[in-house]
């Protein structure tokens, strides 16, 4: 059974649009489904961003199922100028602070960009945190796969880390997401509207590149994994 785990629902539309027999899972989760993707049963699930949202997706796939292996997968911002938006990154390492974890290759004849991958538990909006980032050796950053590692790794599984670029190197974020996060971590759309109301001129055009940007990503995703083996 492929664990497959990510922030947000609209990250796993395209892949699950190359899945067959999706039924919806009664698990204590945001999002939660069942299906079949290449020929392996797979669940696909979203609990929010951040460590502990997708610790939790983790550790509800442990309690109900046998896993084969855990896959994080979502957007990613890239660290690196090379990487373009929409563009596959798959990591060779995870790393969170002064952790660090292997992570694996999956099977396919579809090209990729692959590298050190940083995870934090928050948003990096600045251009100048990336730069920091890269000059360790960095290539792509996001907010989940550290956590989905550690609980992968603690269960004895094999881990992969496949994203698909959402902003830029050189790009920064007007919103604060930060800030746009509600009690239970999750992103809110009331706060996220809000705030883009204050600055309609700045904020809309930004949050809707990022939503052209999604779907993009999105539809990327889809295609890789269904050509893919883990």
């Amino acid at each position: 059974m492929l664990v497959v785990v990510a922030a947000e629902p609209w990250e796993l539309s395209g892949i699950l649009r190359h899945c067959g027999g999706v039924h919806e899972l009664d698990w204590p989760l945001w999002f939660a489904r069942g299906g079949e993707l290449n020929g392996q049963p797979a669940v696909l699930l979203a609990n929010g961003p951040g460590f502990r949202l997708a610790a939790e997706a983790v550790q509800a796939a442990l309690e109900r199922v046998r896993p084969s292996a855990a896959v994080s997968t979502g957007f990613c911002g890239a660290l690196e100028p090379a990487l373009a938006a929409g563009e596959v990154f798959v990591a060779t390492e995870v790393v969170s602070g002064g952790e660090r974890y292997p992570a694996r290759l999956p099977r396919t004849g579809r090209s990729f960009r692959s590298g050190r991958l940083a995870s934090l538990d928050r948003v990096v909006a600045s251009v100048v945190e990336k730069r920091g980032l890269r000059e360790e050796g960095l290539e792509a950053v996001d907010m989940e796969s550290a956590a989905v590692a550690r609980v992968a790794c603690r269960a004895g599984l094999p881990f992969y880390a496949v994203r698909a670029v959402l902003d830029g190197a050189e790009e920064g974020f007007e919103l604060d997401f930060n800030r746009m996060r509600d009690a239970d971590g999750r992103f809110s759309r009331t706060r996220i509207v809000a705030a883009v109301l204050k600055r309609p001129l700045r904020r809309a055009p930004e949050l809707s590149r990022l939503a052209r940007r999604g779907r993009m990503a999105a539809r990327a995703l889809g295609a890789f994994f269904g050509d893919c083996r883990f």
